[in-house]
């Protein structure tokens, strides 16, 4: 659930979280939806197949509706396909038929680094462009990787964020998932060095870190348990959706609503009450819209062999500009997208 800014665009027609429902030609269940004049595997100059981990969720939907749009900006026909359910078996019929149908480019969010690994390389065997997105495979496996944003930026972001909402000054505290959270941890201790030697954050003080485990109810007494402890306590930062979404209820309840600030990591349709309400005035995300967005213009420039997927790589994504292919095949959507009062309601996810 973490850089150079990018121009976010709000997609408010669309739901988020999943992918568009679709139907593989090999007619299994599901929906399709198209862009262009030709089905997947038509005849037009560009044919791609977005494979997201599952249908039916808001986040894909709205990756899915952003690579639409990137599709209808290069003349190219896309396809939405995919499992009801999140499971890398579920997945590989559906990279089959892609490669039955030779589209040019396939975009997956895997379910799993490895189990796919086998379908894709058939898939690229039969010279589709495979580039993943949102989540990857080993990196041996795909073409290119479109990831979110980097730990670094998500500690930054989460920072810049906590301290502009404090005035610069004042201590603050960590409410995070599990103690053994791999990426929670990357971020806290990326954020901790960051308080250590950037004078930009001198006047900020790290006095406690807690767990929730991502359990709502835990979640909510760690939060009760750090303003108790803390009474000086100005700001929390919780970078995992269900620890800020259980911070802000507490908050919005309590005496602490509007002195207490509280950022991180979350979805605008959880947190929309609370910033509403004054109790958050922004966290952070990235796009999922410009995460498929991305994800198609990275595909359509292997495709017409501008990029080959080598470090050093560039190649120009529409609206967002110029990007650059990084070590191990990756491209990084960018920084961070905040929301706040001004801009959550145009979110649907």
């Amino acid at each position: 659930m973490t850089l150079h800014s990018k121009q976010f665009t709000a997609l408010a027609s669309v739901t988020l979280i999943a992918s568009l429902a679709l139907t593989a030609c090999s007619g299994d269940d599901g929906e399709t939806s198209t862009t262009g004049e030709d089905d997947g595997g038509g005849g037009g100059d560009i044919t791609l197949t977005m494979l997201p981990k599952n249908l039916g969720n808001p986040y894909f939907d709205t990756s899915t509706a952003g690579a639409e749009e990137a599709a209808e900006e290069l003349g190219a026909t896309i396809e939405q396909v995919g499992p009801e359910q999140a499971s890398p078996d579920a997945q590989v019929q559906y990279i089959n038929t892609a490669a039955q149908q030779g589209v040019g480019g396939l975009i997956i969010s895997a379910n799993d680094p490895s189990a796919i690994c086998d379908a894709i390389e058939e898939a690229r065997g039969a010279e589709v462009k495979v580039v993943t997105f949102d989540s990857d495979t080993s990196p041996e496996c795909r073409d290119l990787f479109v990831n979110q944003a980097t730990p670094e930026g998500i500690a930054q972001k989460q920072l810049e964020l906590i301290a502009e909402q404090i005035g610069g000054t004042g201590e603050i505290a960590v409410l995070s998932a599990s103690a053994n959270a791999t990426n929670q941890n990357a971020w806290i201790e990326m954020m901790e060095a960051e308080l250590g030697s950037n004078p930009d954050y001198a006047g900020l003080e790290l006095v406690d870190t807690v767990y929730g485990d991502d359990e709502d109810q835990k979640s909510f007494d760690q939060t009760e348990a750090l303003l108790s402890n803390h009474p000086n306590l100005k700001g929390i930062i919780s970078p995992t959706t269900v620890g800020i979404a259980a911070a802000a209820r507490y908050l919005s309840e309590s005496q602490f609503k509007g002195t207490v600030a509280l950022t991180g990591l979350g979805t605008p349709n959880q947190m929309r009450p609370y910033v509403e309400d004054g109790t958050v005035q922004g966290f952070a995300l990235w796009n999922p819209g410009d995460l498929g967005y991305l994800a198609a213009h990275a595909t359509s420039a292997l495709i017409a062999g501008d990029i080959t997927g080598e470090e050093g790589d560039t190649f120009e994504a529409g609206r967002l500009g110029e990007y650059t292919v990084e070590a191990d095949g990756v491209v990084v959507l960018g920084e961070p997208f905040v929301f706040d009062a001004d801009n959550i309601g145009d979110f649907d996810f």
